[in-house]
Formats: structure tokens, sequence, C-alpha cells
């Protein structure tokens, strides 16, 4: 890649914005977007390899593409372009990665929460007393607001709850029928 195309591709620290220059997290943020506009580049330096591959006789007139030898050696360039840039996306995904499992964080982490789901600003915290609705005569609770943390380890709560009593039911009818088998012999 020749240096302009690696200055457009890559733009020095004063271009960017200062917000992405905050952290290293930012930055890798800052990072995967450059890699979605190094795909975009990537699909445009495919498309024209093709064309420069096709017979020149199939040319439309507006293409301006090169004739003879020109030909070969532009798309030697496109080419060799491509491969630049792919194996740049390649590093820089690779790279995101590891800042992903260096910063130990938990894919559960990355999936979405539900649709509608606001998690209070303040982050994980206990949760609030649950408050009753409007009406005094009914007994419904209004569930309050809740981290994302929260209804994780609510839901965990639930199901280690939920298999512990199955186990448990499985094991009392195990040992009541073995009760049952010894007394009937």
């Amino acid at each position: 890649m020749n240096q302009a195309s690696e200055q457009s591709s890559h733009p020095e620290l004063s271009e960017i914005d200062p917000i992405w220059t905050t952290s290293r997290t930012a930055r890798q943020i800052h990072a995967l977007g450059e890699v979605e506009k190094d795909i975009s580049r990537l699909l445009s330096l495919a498309a024209s390899s093709i064309s420069l591959l096709t017979l020149p006789q199939t040319d439309s007139p507006d293409e301006n593409l090169p004739q003879g030898e020109e030909r070969s050696e532009q798309f030697v360039l496109e080419v060799s372009e491509y491969f630049e840039r792919l194996d740049s996306i390649q590093t820089a995904i690779r790279s995101s990665l590891a800042h992903i499992r260096h910063s130990r964080i938990a894919p559960s982490a990355i999936n979405a929460p539900p649709p509608g789901f606001l998690p209070p600003s303040l982050g994980v915290a206990l949760p609030p007393e649950s408050q009753t609705a409007s009406d005094p005569q009914s007994s419904q609770t209004i569930r309050t607001a809740r981290g994302l943390q929260e209804e994780r380890l609510d839901r965990d709560a639930w199901k280690g709850i939920l298999h512990a009593l199955t186990r448990l039911k499985r094991e009392m009818e195990s040992s009541k029928s073995n009760t049952e088998d010894t007394e009937m012999k």
C-alpha cells in the first residue's frame, strides 16, 4: 500500500476526535470503525479488480478503465492493495479480540438486553424497595428498574433454585422407590 492510501485509511491522532483517545477501549472502538471503512474499500477493490479482468471489448465507455499493459499493471496494484487491506483488517480484528480477552469481558456482558430494557444511570447497585401500585387495594407490586447485572443475578438465582429443587425431588423419589422395593422383599 502506498503512503497516500495508508494515511487516508488511518488518520493521525490529531485528526481523530478527542473522545476516541480517552481510553484504550475508546481507541479500540475507533479502530473497529476504521475496520468497517477498510471493509468497504476492500469490496470496492474487489469489484474494480474483477472489472479489470474482463475483456476490454466489454467495457462501457463511462468506466474509464486502462487498456493494454496498463490494465495488467493496474490489476496488480489493486490486488496488492486488496491483500494489504485484508491483512490490516485481520490484524485489527485480532487486536480487538485480544483487547476483549485482556479486559476479561464476560461473553454474557456482550449479549444485548431484552427490548425495552433501560439500565439505571448509576450502574449496578442494590435494588431499591419495590413500590406498590397506586391503588391501595391492589396487591400487585411494580417492578423497579434494576441494572442488567441485578437482572442476571436474579435470573441465575432462580435457575439455581429450580435446579436444586428438581434434584431434591429426584432424590426423594428414588429413595422412596428404594424403600418400597425393600419393604416388598
